[in-house]
């Protein structure tokens, strides 16, 4: 039997991350894939969920990470009480990795990082946690020396390494490396930021993650499914053929 991570709806969704979860440069504000998701995710609950966005550009997992100095504060791990522990919520998105391994944290220490947040959050509340991968980016002199110690390989190694996280801490995972497929297009003119099509495949792949696990999001329409009217003909396109 499949574990099902969440039978009731969500009421309250968090997103910690960096600047891509802020909004990276998309053309308008709920072009974003946090808001996008959150969109999704209310399509399908009887009652709709609140959608709160905890990124800030530049931010790295922690105050320790190699790129702190330069980077957007406070840091993810400096900042969990009020950014997320507060709102309460019962969904989390933590969405870490790219401004690491770009800002040179060692993977290891990423990990445990992570890690730390993760039980840290769990100290005060039990959210479903979701944990993605690293967005898709082709430009990785961007911002000069800080921020330039990433490429494709890298990104690939920080990929299994959250995953590999999210597998020994119980937390959900998705892979927007997979789900970008190195296509440069979905990409901002920067070369760093999800463009607009980028942010909607990005939170179609996170709404799909948590389709598969969370039956919440399957109530509403199995309930509608018993008495909404048979509404399909296709009589004209069988005529059409004489039938």
């Amino acid at each position: 039997m499949k574990k099902d991570w969440c039978g009731d709806d969500f009421k309250t969704m968090v997103a910690l991350g960096e600047s891509t979860t802020a909004g990276g440069w998309s053309t308008d504000p709920d072009r974003c894939w946090v808001p996008l998701l959150g969109r999704l995710i209310n399509d399908f609950q009887s009652t709709p969920m609140k959608v709160i966005n905890s990124g800030i550009g530049a931010n790295v997992i922690s105050a320790q990470s190699p790129a702190c100095e330069k980077s957007g504060k406070p840091a993810a791990d400096e900042r969990l009480d009020k950014h997320v522990i507060a709102h309460q919520p019962d969904l989390l998105v933590i969405s870490y990795g790219l401004n690491d391994a770009r800002g040179g944290t060692p993977i290891g220490f990423f990990q445990e990082k992570l890690v730390a947040i993760v039980h840290s959050v769990r100290e005060h509340l039990d959210p479903v946690i979701m944990l993605p991968g690293p967005y898709y980016m082709y430009d990785f002199t961007l911002g000069g020396p800080t921020w330039s110690h990433a490429d494709q390989a890298r990104f690939t190694q920080f990929n299994a390494a959250i995953a590999s996280v999210a597998d020994t801490q119980a937390c959900l995972y998705a892979d927007l490396l997979a789900a970008i497929g190195d296509t440069d297009w979905m990409v901002h003119d920067d070369g760093v930021h999800q463009n607009d099509l980028g942010h909607r495949i990005v939170a179609n792949r996170m709404f799909e993650v948590l389709a598969q696990h969370c039956s919440c999001l399957a109530k509403r329409t199995k309930v509608a499914e018993k008495n909404s009217p048979l509404w399909r003909d296709e009589s004209t396109l069988r005529a059409d053929y004489g039938y």
